[in-house]
């Protein structure tokens, strides 16, 4: 059984920079034709996809949130983070990590709240 587990801060200041990362057990993160997605959901809001790091480290991002985002993985520690620059309150969100099975994500974290405030 795959969990995922999300970490990190759960209140920032705008300008600055929210870093989360997601712990992956039960499965490698290396493992062939997987990718590990992260997503938010604003207060009252859908669900937005962020990006995604493949099982070779390749990554793809949210053309809207391209120019904020990071991802990168820690394959010794089979976790895997997100970086977004910049906050503003609008970026005050429940923050997932989930496992992408082509086309879909069928592991999913709990999530975390994470809010932009001063």
């Amino acid at each position: 059984q795959v969990q995922l587990q999300e970490s990190g801060p759960g209140l920032v200041k705008p300008s600055q920079t929210l870093s989360l990362t997601c712990t992956v057990s039960g499965g490698s993160i290396t493992t062939s034709y997987y990718a590990w997605s992260w997503i938010r959901q604003p207060p009252g809001k859908g669900l937005e996809w962020m990006g995604v790091i493949a099982y070779d480290g390749s990554t793809y991002y949210s053309p809207s949130l391209k120019s904020r985002t990071s991802i990168s993985r820690d394959t010794s520690k089979n976790q895997f983070s997100l970086q977004l620059s910049s906050v503003t309150p609008e970026d005050t969100a429940v923050y997932y990590c989930a496992r992408v099975r082509s086309p879909s994500m069928d592991y999913w974290g709990k999530g975390t709240l994470v809010t932009v405030s001063s």
